[in-house]
């Protein structure tokens, strides 16, 4: 068991994986498990997770900068950015960044047949290029790599911009209430169960925004649309909610809050202090990210020989540090990584 910033935390020793799947505190993996022993017995219902799912969508919303009000639910990224891509006029212009994560892209590959083009440019050059095009569609923080997105510029592009934060909200102090969509998902570092998303909506970007998995949950009072035309949705951006993955937002819940309470500066130096140490003890520039993407022969062979867990990505071992990880994490892969090396 470790303790960090007053949580503690089952998570093993050498794991260095939150970029694929975080590990929640001890508290909030017993709220979940609370939840399921109610489910099992009987004892809830279904109104019951309103409060749940009200919580983590004000604490995603402070999180990223927005208004509550401005926030849809959902369960995945690539669920929420195909409202946006559904909604873009025919003949839209979207530009992406090479290497960008299919759940971004995808959604708007698929439309296609409206004249939707998608160009994808160097990660580099892409707030540099995104006036050029229509609409501009970029995760905050690369998956594959780490490489932070030029926000400043982004801004300034004259573009509409979509920003995937899944990557970066939760160790990147952020305030995103200039873009047009921001999105993310929970079950990274935000340390809560897969099934947790959130779209926050600029207002004047909601005409390009189509609910096109209209539900009961997103009316105006969902415990009054259950049944029966006409079409009745709120009128903030809860009319583009899906319905809630209830456990999910049970874990949500107790975590986020709790998130968002914290010192996120010093949630910052702590995650990029230990990932540039990382860095740092082989030989490497810094490069200010928590994700650190080692183009090392054989490193990722021995960072999984050694027990650290870690991913693969883009054929380069991809290693991730958050709130509980420590320096020991950082000695125990540098040696790993090291070990035998010619």
């Amino acid at each position: 068991m470790r303790t960090a910033f007053g949580e503690q935390f089952d998570v093993p020793p050498g794991y260095l994986n939150t970029a694929s799947i975080g590990i929640p505190p001890a508290r909030v993996a017993d709220a979940v498990a609370e939840s399921v022993a109610r489910w099992r017995s009987g004892a809830d219902s279904a109104p019951g997770f309103d409060e749940s799912v009200a919580v983590s969508r004000a604490a995603w919303a402070g999180l990223v900068g927005v208004d509550p009000g401005r926030v849809a639910i959902g369960a995945s990224v690539s669920q929420q950015v195909g409202m946006v891509a559904a909604g873009v006029p025919d003949g839209t212009r979207v530009v992406v960044a090479r290497g960008e994560f299919t759940s971004a892209t995808f959604p708007f590959a698929a439309q296609a047949g409206r004249g939707v083009t998608v160009t994808e440019v160097d990660h580099a050059d892409l707030a540099e290029r995104a006036g050029e095009f229509d609409l501009a569609v970029v995760s905050i923080v690369q998956s594959a790599g780490g490489a932070i997105a030029d926000l400043a510029a982004l801004r300034a592009c004259g573009a509409r911009v979509l920003l995937d934060a899944t990557q970066a909200v939760g160790w990147l102090p952020l305030d995103l209430g200039w873009a047009d969509w921001v999105v993310g998902a929970g079950y990274k570092w935000l340390l809560s169960p897969r099934g947790a998303a959130w779209l926050a909506i600029r207002p004047d970007a909601a005409e390009w925004t189509h609910p096109v998995a209209a539900n009961w949950y997103a009316g105006e009072d969902p415990w009054d649309t259950v049944y029966d035309l006409p079409l009745r949705l709120a009128a903030d951006a809860r009319a583009y909610d899906l319905a809630p993955v209830w456990l999910a937002h049970v874990g949500a819940a107790a975590a986020l809050p709790w998130l968002a309470s914290l010192d996120r500066a010093a949630v910052h130096r702590h995650c990029v202090g230990l990932a540039d140490d990382l860095l740092a003890r082989l030989d490497l520039p810094p490069r200010g990210s928590a994700i650190v993407s080692l183009d090392l022969p054989g490193a990722a062979d021995r960072l999984a020989a050694a027990g650290i867990r870690c991913a693969v990505r883009a054929g380069r071992a991809r290693l991730a540090c958050h709130i509980y990880n420590t320096e020991e994490d950082v000695a125990d892969a540098v040696r790993a990584i090291t070990r035998d090396r010619r």
